[in-house]
């Protein structure tokens, strides 16, 4: 036979399957729904927002170039050198670029969305070297770090991001790290003053970098100016570690082992004066300090740390490529996987049940969703950050608020698409070469790095209340102070209009989620309220409140908004699209609503927000959207614009292909096949 013949003659001898078999899984696919409702290629222009040429000229060379094959039996040497030299290939083909912050950084979060659903190590060194390092050099560097600069793109200068320290990390401003400026010789001297106060987690710095922006307390004489950024070359041109630092590597982690990630200590480093990242905060000869940034140390520290900011916005983009792949994967083994239908044979695809539907497309909708609140986000940053962009206008606090409410949210979600579409896929889910056993490792990384989600959800409440607090001074805005406070001694009949709650009634939904934000974050607000007048002792109770009692009061206040956050940025985003998708993405958003709804129903019903009924009735709701929605779903998952390339999986492709041989769980065989 002919396949036969194909494969024997690349090596593979040992083959069983016919060649009828070789498109079965496409036409499958094509069974499911021969007549979709709309173009997915509409679709993927919609999701995209902006960078469509970026987008487009990426996706065809990551499935091109045979350089992207995944591979998974590797040594751990030769996995970080593959991670390295696929980070070379994008920037030798202008994919990527630290200037993109100074002129389009949705182009920077494009690419680490497309990297990211082929390999999650080549996307985590890319946002190092072009986001917080890169980022920080360019944002905070001046004319005299123009050299360093100027190599980050070519990799010429591979640098690192050090401001974790082991006993330091979400409150990173109390760092032990020094720099202390030594007037004799106008230079810094780094030092470590303990092992918690060593760098940790710095990625590329086990191996591949040369420099390190590290973050320290700097002083001047016995004066501490507070955290500011340092540049430091950790390595000479052969590679060796410069002398008085240590650098140890981490080792084997649970995933991600394509990244170098090393913990880092200094021992009396000297570097010159001039190596000071000096945009905001300079330190003269002699010894003067000045700076721009008002405030006190915490002030310098938080704008010296901005670029966590958009790193944030990257890790989302990253999670958010890794949630695609996962729902790509899982729907379209769903439907090519067989089992007993109606007349008892393996003649039914497993998407066609209602366990099967009822887990993967509310993750499919909440995977659109979040895509659409998140391009909104990048936009809006975009906006603060490069001020000439006619796109939108904000605050500074809002961004704040927007970047760690969707990386939290992105984060957490790509963990449960993975997880569960893993076990929907039963068994061929845990092998390696299927996809969600990278994924679920790497949406670790996503719930940890650039803040840990929970205190990411703390932030967003902190800054909410500080927002209400601005907003609820009599003198300044008397009308909103009273309408804030209306909320939360309303009963909630009357907040609701009278509606007992339908689940098809989108206008009520999005009413009673901004209610639950104003009642949740009101809530906190009362619950920190103290009567004591000695300032120490007022603030260790509001610690003690808000640290060891009402840590789920403000968790779930931080969910709230975040919740609204992206319905708010999807409602409108939706009613711009084209109308060939409108009708199908009311439908993903209507889920969307709906399981909100009922993950917080206790909420809902408790305040009397939704009556018993209107409660009762969402199941159905529910149900029909569900219903109504899988059929499309092979086709919206095409509409996120992956090629069958960059998903890799065989479950997602023909798998009886690859099984016909004898694979050792890898792909380059299989892509030598298909690509020949």
């Amino acid at each position: 036979m002919a396949l036969v013949q194909r494969l024997q003659s690349i090596g593979l001898k040992r083959c069983t399957l016919p060649i009828r078999a070789l498109s079965e899984q496409a036409k499958l696919r094509e069974a499911w729904n021969p007549n979709p409702s709309f173009d997915p290629k509409v679709m993927t222009e919609f999701l995209d927002d902006q960078n469509h040429d970026l987008h487009a000229r990426m996706r065809e060379f990551l499935s091109t170039d045979k350089f992207f094959v995944p591979q998974y039996d590797m040594p751990l040497a030769e996995e970080r050198q593959l991670a390295l030299q696929r980070l070379k290939q994008l920037c030798d083909n202008k994919f990527i670029s630290v200037h993109f912050f100074s002129t389009n950084p949705t182009a920077v979060f494009a690419a680490h969305e497309n990297i990211s659903i082929v390999d999650g190590a080549t996307a985590t060194k890319m946002t190092v070297q072009f986001n917080l390092f890169g980022g920080t050099v360019l944002k905070l560097g001046t004319a005299r770090h123009k050299e360093i600069l100027d190599g980050i793109d070519s990799l010429t200068n591979i640098g690192c991001f050090g401001l974790s320290e082991l006993g330091y990390g979400n409150n990173a401003v109390e760092m032990e790290t020094t720099a202390t400026y030594d007037p004799e010789t106008d230079e810094f001297v780094i030092n470590t003053p303990s092992v918690k106060g060593q760098k940790y987690w710095i990625t590329n710095g086990a191996i591949h970098a040369n420099y390190m922006v590290v973050f320290a307390q700097l002083y001047t004489g016995e004066v501490n100016n507070g955290i500011h950024g340092v540049l430091v070359k950790i390595r000479d041109d052969e590679g060796n570690t410069m002398p008085g630092l240590t650098i140890h590597d981490m080792g084997i982690k649970m995933g991600l082992n394509g990244i170098d990630n090393a913990k880092i200590s200094f021992d009396n480093v000297r570097v010159p004066r001039e190596n000071l990242l000096n945009k905001e905060s300079e330190v003269h000869a002699g010894g003067e300090y000045t700076t721009k940034i008002t405030g006190n140390n915490r002030a310098r520290f938080l704008k010296v740390a901005d670029q966590l900011l958009s790193g944030r916005i990257c890790i989302a983009s990253m999670s958010q490529g890794a949630s695609k792949a996962c729902m790509a994967i899982a729907l379209r083994y769903s439907a090519t996987r067989l089992t007993a239908g109606p007349s008892g044979k393996s003649d039914y695809p497993i998407l066609g049940y209602q366990l099967q539907q009822h887990a993967l497309i509310p993750l499919l909708a909440k995977t659109y969703i979040y895509d659409i609140a998140l391009k909104q986000i990048q936009a809006m940053y975009a906006k603060f950050t490069v001020p000439d962009r006619d796109v939108y206008t904000v605050s500074h606090r809002e961004i704040v608020m927007m970047c760690c409410a969707i990386k939290a949210i992105t984060g957490w979600h790509i963990n449960t698409a993975a997880t569960i579409g893993r076990e929907r896929c039963g068994g061929q889910g845990y092998l390696a070469s299927n996809r969600f056993g990278p994924a679920i490792a790497g949406s670790h990384s996503s719930m940890t790095a650039e803040g840990d989600n929970s205190v990411l959800m703390m932030k967003v409440t902190m800054e909410n209340l500080a927002d209400m607090a601005a907003k609820m001074k009599p003198r300044k805005n008397l009308g909103a102070a009273i309408k804030l406070m209306s909320t939360k001694y309303t009963p909630g009949v009357i907040l609701r209009g009278g509606k007992s709650g339908s689940g098809r009634d989108i206008e009520y939904i999005r009413k009673i989620m901004d209610i639950r934000e104003k009642l949740l974050l009101l809530n906190v607000a009362g619950k920190m309220q103290v009567s004591i007048k000695d300032k120490a002792a007022a603030r260790a109770a509001r610690f003690e409140k808000w640290s060891e009692q009402e840590q789920d009061s403000v968790q779930a206040a931080g969910r709230a908004y975040s919740e609204k956050l992206i319905s708010d940025l999807c409602h409108e985003k939706i009613g711009l699209a084209d109308p060939s998708i409108q009708p199908i993405l009311k439908k993903l958003y209507n889920l969307y609503l709906i399981t909100v709804l009922q993950e917080n129903i206790s909420f809902f019903l408790t305040n009397n927000l939704i009556t018993r009924r209107g409660a009762a009735s969402l199941r159905d709701d529910f149900d029909a959207l569900v219903k109504e929605i899988a059929p499309e779903s092979l086709t919206l998952a095409e509409g996120f614009g992956i090629t069958e390339e960059m998903l890799s999986a065989p479950i997602a492709r023909d798998w009886e292909l690859y099984n016909s041989y004898d694979n050792a769980g890898e792909m380059k065989e299989y892509e030598n096949m298909i690509r020949a």
